[in-house]
């Protein structure tokens, strides 16, 4: 058997075991496809066939001083990927460290340009907003705290808490009428989609 520069496997094999990078560029070209091959029938995953490919060779490289050029690479390379592949799969079926199902990877989408600039300017109204009042929002429609339970914990009257609410969320509606669609509404200070705790 040749090899695509047509020196004889023997010759390959023994630069292969000296560490030649040459040799171990052309033991992959030689025999990437084989191996790539075995992964897949053993991989349920696409994804993971390519990892079982890179460390085979990786594998194989670390461990060429000990590999004997007299006998015939491929069984010793496949033997290298079988193992390898079993690793992978033993490591994916493993289950988390606390205990569930292993993780799985979840497409992540990213935001569109348009949702950006929406939240950049929420961001931008709601620093405009006073501390207090900021507060009041914070607790009130992203924690979901009812006023009353607002006014306790910042130790203020709840008609305190309500009228820096009403102006909070008017100056909000001011500051992102430019939103179309967003839910913004003017007329009674509230923002559409979003419950006031009272």
């Amino acid at each position: 058997m040749l090899c695509d520069n047509d020196r004889p496997m023997e010759d390959l094999r023994t630069r292969f075991v000296a560490g030649d990078n040459d040799a171990v560029r052309e033991v992959i070209a030689e025999f990437g496809g084989a191996i790539r091959t075995v992964a897949r029938s053993m991989m349920p995953e696409p994804e993971l066939v390519s990892e079982v490919v890179q460390q085979t060779f990786i594998k194989a490289w670390k461990a060429s001083s000990s590999f004997d050029p007299d006998r015939d690479l491929a069984p010793w390379l496949y033997s290298i990927a079988r193992r390898t592949a079993i690793d992978v799969l033993r490591r994916e079926r493993r289950p988390t460290m606390g205990g569930h199902e292993p993780e799985t990877d979840v497409a992540v989408m990213p935001l569109s340009f348009e949702t950006t600039w929406e939240r950049y300017e929420v961001r931008r109204a709601l620093d405009q907003l006073s501390p207090e009042e900021r507060e009041v929002i914070r607790l009130s429609h992203l924690v979901g705290v009812p006023h009353a339970e607002i006014a306790e914990r910042l130790g203020l009257p709840i008609g305190t808490v309500k009228s820096r609410s009403n102006r909070a969320m008017k100056r909000l509606a001011v500051a992102l009428g430019h939103l179309d669609d967003s839910g913004i509404q003017t007329g009674d200070g509230n923002v559409e989609g979003v419950e006031t705790n009272e």
